[in-house]
């Protein structure tokens, strides 16, 4: 009798927040008043978001990182949302006296959104558990760049068990951040790509960084696609999939989430890319941020419906 090929273990790191989403037509102007059309309380964060795209995809997930005070409202119902999804919280590190991020987040008609949030700093002060048991039976790691400061070790011990260490960037990173070295593959927004590295161009700005750090690099650009450096370093291009975007709130997470597997899958970026940009781009089609990650079988679906060619995307 075969046996069947068991689904790659993801490890993801990160810092989960609680949020409150309100839909408005307008973001309302400073010092005024808006009414919401619709109010969800969902749990989010860039590693969880992914953690649960990776879970609705197929792969085994693994979460690690701080969590507030277990006396709180706002990290039991991130738990219980995460044990929903199948998601493996044995290595969340409570932290005593802590407060869990919450965020309140304005999704506008267009679809995108606008949030404040509060995060403790005294969730930078944790220590992730040992990385024999984190890294066990481990196919690949995703990253929250901003958690360099309590998990550059454990990438850099990951990379060194040839373990593929992706880093999800979503806010300008200092040059000196140990995870430009520690990565494998680093993922940036278009924006937060020429804020690292001083250059009003994405291509411009991933050559810049690929001076200083040995990672595969890729600046995604929403319905423009994503640039990256293939490895002979030149740039080239996946194309988005053209949607009716409702909420973008994830998506970015999402991508990377679906990066990770499907690079933990079949090792090679095309393909990785590709299978990305199909998930969020479905993700965008729907609300409720990364609880709005599709199932493996739309993803499919979708990728077989569609083909893309150079000059962009054509049915078949």
């Amino acid at each position: 009798m075969a046996h069947l090929k068991a689904a790659p273990r993801i490890l993801c790191i990160g810092i989960p927040v609680r949020d409150l989403t309100f839909r408005v037509e307008a973001v309302p102007a400073r010092g005024s008043k808006a009414n919401a059309t619709h109010l969800a309380e969902i749990c989010g964060g860039n590693a969880l978001n992914a953690a649960i795209a990776i879970a609705r995809l197929g792969g085994r997930v693994a979460f690690a990182g701080p969590m507030g005070d277990a006396r709180e409202m706002s990290s039991g119902f991130i738990l219980a949302q995460m044990a929903q999804e199948g998601i493996d919280t044995t290595h969340i590190v409570r932290m005593p006296d802590v407060t869990t991020p919450v965020s309140a987040i304005m999704i506008d008609a267009t679809g995108e959104r606008t949030l404040t949030i509060y995060r403790d700093p005294g969730l930078w002060t944790i220590r992730l558990p040992d990385a024999d048991d984190l890294l066990a039976d481990c196919r690949a790691v995703l990253v929250e760049s901003r958690c360099a400061s309590f998990c550059v070790d454990l990438c850099a011990e990951a990379r060194r068990r040839g373990i593929p260490v992706i880093v999800g960037v979503d806010r300008a990173m200092s040059l000196q951040d140990g995870l430009l070295t520690a990565a494998s593959h680093l993922l940036f927004a278009s924006e937060q790509v020429q804020e690292t590295a001083g250059i009003a161009d994405d291509g411009e700005a991933l050559r810049r960084l690929a001076v200083l750090t040995p990672a595969f690099l890729a600046a995604t650009r929403g319905p423009n696609g994503t640039i990256w450096l293939n490895e002979t370093g030149e740039l080239e291009e996946t194309a988005a999939f053209p949607v009716e975007a409702v909420d973008t709130l994830g998506a970015g997470d999402v991508f990377h989430g679906a990066f990770a597997l499907r690079l933990a899958e079949v090792e090679g970026v095309r393909e990785a890319l590709r299978f990305a940009a199909a998930t969020a781009a479905l993700k965008c089609t729907r609300h409720g941020g990364g609880q709005a990650a599709p199932q493996r079988v739309e993803v499919e679906e979708l990728l077989r419906d569609v083909r893309i060619a150079p000059a962009g995307i054509e049915p078949r």
